[in-house]
């Protein structure tokens, strides 16, 4: 899996990397030049199966492994079925850890999550690996004596996790996490010849950890890089959103919901989003940021990444479903060319409320939140500001009828140009 539009020569991929601004910190620029332009790296990224789906958070680094594979360089993406067992430490408290069962399931998941964005196949073919299958026929013995002898307790201390934790107490299960991880490294050089590790930059120690480790049981040398983590400017935390995390899983989190998270994105923000997660190149990167720095209200490079990252996440028929509803919802297109889930999504995302019978219009506008009195309600319609699946209302007594509802089920009620939401008739 090689892409023949990406800068070519010996150091053009790092030089890439560093203007996109995916590396943070690393063990050497010259030392990853030299093993990402002298022919084909092995490396690896690894996922904790906290949950039951990766999020828009990890899109980081699952973009930077199709990155790299596309540049001619081998995957090995590793789903922790055994790191995922114990909990990175947190600095605030102890993690709740899961039974193995869960973990298990969240793994198979996740490694079906993991399979789109990279080829199996071909001279640089990904391989996904699971840490349990190295790490789980260890015995606490063997541990202690071919790992635990090779970390000096005073660095482990020093990490930056651990001392804030010295005080509210943590235990050797999260204690122990870095050796774990530390451990992969090796076994993955061991086994298919890994040379280089990379992650988010709040996995620096535990990632160093693994390369002084591969060097102390007489491997290597090898190399790792960090990619800074993603941060919104206005203070928020990145990958949130008034409904909560935004999951790649489509049942988690809608593809349409998915779409707006991405087009709703500050402008402070969209430029370095583009340059984390965008395939396009640097010059068609930089006509973009100035086309949209010449017509913002245009949200050109918002939706430019939005239609990008649904389709590599879920596809062109969702993307296009989730264009068409954006248009819709504002007038712009047919509400009766949306699929019903998406149109569902879509007023679940704007507020969704359902009712036993449908009052006139007026009622409705006032029962989804639109205006807050009847009176206000009729008053909106009297000036021509009401709408109903993006017909002007104009009557103060109109009312519908199940004739009027999109799929059997639904109203799409706009106040204005911009102020939508949805109505849903039960049974």
């Amino acid at each position: 899996m090689t892409d023949s539009n990406l800068p070519q020569g010996r150091d053009s991929l790092t030089d890439d990397l560093l203007w996109r601004g995916l590396i943070q910190d690393s063990t050497g620029l010259d030392e990853l030049r030299d093993l990402l332009g002298g022919g084909q790296a092995t490396f690896y990224v690894g996922f904790d199966p906290t949950a039951p789906s990766l999020h828009v958070g990890h899109l980081m680094q699952v973009l930077t492994a199709r990155r790299l594979q596309l540049a001619g360089h081998r995957p090995l993406l590793l789903v922790g079925g055994a790191t995922g067992q114990i909990g990175d430490p947190k600095e605030s408290a102890e993690r709740t850890l899961n039974s193995p069962e869960v973990v298990a399931g969240w793994v198979e998941r996740i490694r079906e999550q993991l399979s789109p964005f990279v080829t199996y196949t071909g001279e640089n073919a990904a391989q996904l690996v699971n840490n349990l299958d190295w790490t789980g026929e260890m015995s606490v013995v063997e541990f202690l004596r071919d790992v635990g002898k090779h970390f000096p307790v005073n660095k482990m201390l020093a990490r930056e996790v651990v001392r804030a934790r010295l005080e509210t107490g943590i235990s050797f299960t999260e204690f122990s996490y870095q050796l774990l991880q530390a451990n992969d490294f090796f076994e993955l050089h061991r086994r298919h010849g890994c040379q280089l590790q990379y992650g988010g930059s709040d996995q620096w120690g535990n990632i160093t950890a693994g390369v002084d480790y591969v060097r102390r049981r007489g491997a290597g040398p090898v190399q790792a890089f960090t990619t800074p983590l993603v941060t919104k400017s206005d203070g928020t935390k990145f990958g949130k959103s008034e409904s909560g995390a935004i999951w790649l899983d489509p049942q988690m989190t809608s593809p349409y919901a998915f779409y707006q998270f991405w087009v709703n994105a500050d402008d402070r923000d969209v430029s370095r989003y583009l340059r984390y997660f965008s395939f396009r190149s640097r010059e068609e990167l930089e006509e973009l940021e100035k086309a949209t720095a010449e017509r913002p209200q245009a949200r050109l490079a918002q939706r430019a990444l939005a239609e990008e990252l649904t389709t590599l996440v879920h596809g062109e028929r969702e993307t296009a479903q989730a264009v068409a509803a954006s248009q819709a919802l504002f007038g712009r297109g047919s509400l009766d060319e949306l699929a019903p889930e998406t149109l569902r999504a879509a007023l679940t995302e704007a507020g969704l409320v359902r009712l036993d019978a449908l009052p006139d219009v007026a009622g409705l506008l006032k029962e989804s939140g639109l205006v807050p009195s009847m009176k206000e309600a009729r008053r909106v319609i009297a000036e021509g500001g009401a709408y109903v699946n993006n017909t002007r209302i104009s009557e103060v007594d109109a009312t519908v009828s199940a004739d009027d509802l999109l799929h059997g089920r639904y109203l799409v009620l706009r106040r204005g140009k911009r102020s939508f939401a949805g109505v849903e008739l039960r049974g």
